[in-house]
């Protein structure tokens, strides 16, 4: 065959590049072969199809040698394709399918027994017990196998008098088995012992005969016939051809359904899965966002906690420290005891004084207490009676001023007497002489009741001074208490938690209630404590003087009662109210005297009753 080549090139170039792409395919590179059935050529990379069966990429590398539009280097690549495919590529994929075409030519039309069989005659038996028997099964198997015909089992027939001299050859059921049943009848025929030779030979001898099962030993009423229809069926080279073609049609268009079943559930689970995706993303922004507003909002508590605790834990160093000396000033006392318990009787008598003497350092500071609740009682006495004194020291600066009116009067009168006197009238300078007389008495008289007033003023402040050392006193011992009571101390300005966490409970999840009531207590603890925050404004009252009263309209308070309601509002403003009445300035928490039965600030009278009647049953019980 020649092929026409383009004009600038010659014959020699298109056999020198043949040369040099063959012997490139001979070294492995590029690489032709993927598996038995999977073929790519490797001079096309682009073409849509990219995977062939042997016989269709010799196909295509024909079309390419003869194709005019091609390039000589493109026809030399395939012309090398093919000549290398033909000389060492392995083919033996395609066996089946060279030995199905070669024997299907001769054999198109003509039955034969499918699965494939072959029939082997003539097999020497012998009279034994009663019965003929004959060679076995597997010995012919391995006979033939040896031969190379590889059948799969050998069968031998039997009728009622024993081996019947015939047995069946079992082969494959595809177009291996076909070439196999053939070899074995065409190597029968070559030794004179096939079908025909079986049929006429006068003295068959002691060889065997063999030939391939056809459709008239399927329909004989021999052994054979009657075995073959039992277990195999009759069919033609074209029509094995043409089922095997269905088959293969019918497998490629399952193959199709299935792959566009896959495509539109592949389809399905990305949609699923992008949709998931967002959603996840979605999900995953929202918690970023919420857990960086948590994580806020609580380095805000942790840092109000650690101040709170710091406090706390100086405090509580402080107390810790004294009992550490106390403890270890005990503890060295417990070792001097305990050596001190071996020594004689007079320590233990020197130890029983010590405990007695302590006994009586208890009771007098039992004592002491009992002349501290009189001390209390006696002060309290001094106040009453300080009250009187004022009282009366009021009455008095009251006739001072009438005493001063009084002075101012006679002082007046005297001035017109003087003018009056200058006429010389004796009876009018006796009366002035009397006059001047009772004006200096009064003035004597007014003079005493001034200093007596400063005295009592000076006394009225000492004693208040006392008082209000005596309250802080007060407040101080019952800020130890824990037990609730009717008096105790209470700290103004501090926000009670339990309308937030009222209100939490209601708008938020239970699980989440107590932690946002927490941080919205903390926030509103943290607006009191802000001096830029003054939520009051001034009003006048009936009578006309100023006061500061909570201004309704600021937007925060307006806030918090709608969001929260009227329970938290009301825990706000009186918070606010105390730590306005108590320290505008500073913004802190003032502990106070209160009376929390009637809900006022208490006095210093009900505060001293309350410790006497503490006292009082303190001392029942030990009784």
């Amino acid at each position: 065959m020649t092929y026409r080549s383009e004009k600038d090139i010659s014959e020699t170039e298109l056999e020198y590049y043949e040369y040099k792409y063959y012997n490139e395919l001979k070294k492995g590179r590029p690489k032709v072969k993927f598996s038995d059935l999977v073929y790519r050529c490797p001079y096309c990379p682009g073409k849509s199809k990219q995977d062939y069966l042997f016989k269709e990429l010799l196909q295509h590398a024909s079309a390419v040698i003869t194709s005019r539009r091609r390039s000589i280097k493109e026809k030399a690549r395939h012309l090398a394709l093919k000549r290398y495919m033909r000389k060492y590529l392995d083919v033996k994929v395609h066996s089946e399918l060279a030995t199905k075409t070669e024997c299907s030519k001769p054999h198109g039309d003509q039955g034969f027994v499918y699965p494939w069989k072959g029939i082997i005659a003539n097999i020497k038996t012998e009279w034994k017990d009663g019965k003929h028997v004959g060679e076995s099964g597997t010995r012919l198997r391995e006979e033939l196998s040896r031969k190379g015909f590889n059948p799969v089992r050998v069968h031998p027939l039997w009728n009622r008098w024993g081996h019947s001299g015939f047995a069946i050859a079992e082969f494959k059921s595809d177009w291996t088995g076909f070439n196999n049943a053939m070899s074995m009848e065409k190597s029968f025929e070559v030794d004179h012992c096939g079908k025909r030779d079986y049929y006429t030979a006068t003295n068959l001898g002691d060889k065997l005969f063999g030939w391939m099962a056809h459709k008239d030993d399927y329909d004989s009423n021999g052994p054979i016939g009657v075995y073959l229809r039992k277990s195999a069926d009759v069919k033609t080279i074209s029509g094995k051809e043409a089922e095997d073609q269905r088959k293969a049609s019918t497998l490629v268009s399952n193959l199709t359904n299935t792959l566009e079943v896959q495509s539109l559930h592949l389809k399905q689970i990305e949609n699923e899965y992008q949709e998931t995706s967002a959603s996840l993303n979605k999900l995953i922004g929202q918690k970023e966002d919420k857990l960086k507003a948590y994580n806020e909002e609580m380095k805000k508590m942790q840092q109000n906690t650690r101040d709170h605790l710091e406090k706390i834990f100086l405090e509580h160093e402080k107390v810790t420290l004294h009992l550490e000396a106390q403890k270890k000033r005990l503890e060295q006392h417990e070792k001097q005891l305990q050596q001190r318990e071996a020594q004689n009787e007079t320590d233990r008598r020197k130890l029983h004084d010590e405990k007695k003497m302590n006994e009586r350092a208890a009771v007098e500071q039992k004592k002491a207490d009992e002349n501290f609740l009189k001390l209390a009682e006696e002060h309290k006495k001094e106040k009453e009676k300080l009250h009187r004194k004022t009282i009366e020291l009021e009455k008095k600066l009251d006739a001072k001023q009438a005493l001063e009116l009084e002075v101012e009067r006679m002082r007046g009168a005297l001035q017109v007497m003087k003018h009056m006197g200058d006429d010389g009238d004796f009876e009018m300078k006796k009366k002035m002489d009397q006059i001047i007389e009772d004006l200096n008495e009064k003035e004597e008289e007014l003079d005493h009741m001034e200093q007596l007033n400063q005295t009592l003023i000076i006394k009225e402040r000492k004693t208040n001074d006392e008082v209000q050392e005596a309250r802080k006193e007060l407040i101080a011992g019952l800020r130890e208490v824990t037990a609730r009571a009717n008096i105790g101390v209470k700290r103004m300005g501090e926000l009670d938690i339990k309308p937030f966490t009222t209100a939490a409970k209601r708008k938020f999840p239970k699980e989440e209630a107590a932690e946002k009531a927490m941080v919205l207590c903390s926030q509103w603890e943290d607006y009191l404590r802000d001096p830029s925050w003054h939520p009051f404004k001034i009003i006048l009252d009936e009578g006309g003087k100023s006061k500061e009263v909570m201004n309704e309209e600021d937007e925060k308070l307006k806030n918090l009662k709608n969001e929260f309601g009227d329970e938290v509002y009301v825990a706000v403003t009186t918070a606010l109210k105390e730590v306005n009445e108590y320290n505008a300035s500073g913004r802190y928490i003032v502990p106070e005297l209160w009376n929390f039965k009637e809900g006022k600030k208490a006095t210093l009278k009900e505060g001293v009753l309350h410790i006497l009647k503490k006292w009082r049953l303190l001392k029942q019980r030990s009784r």
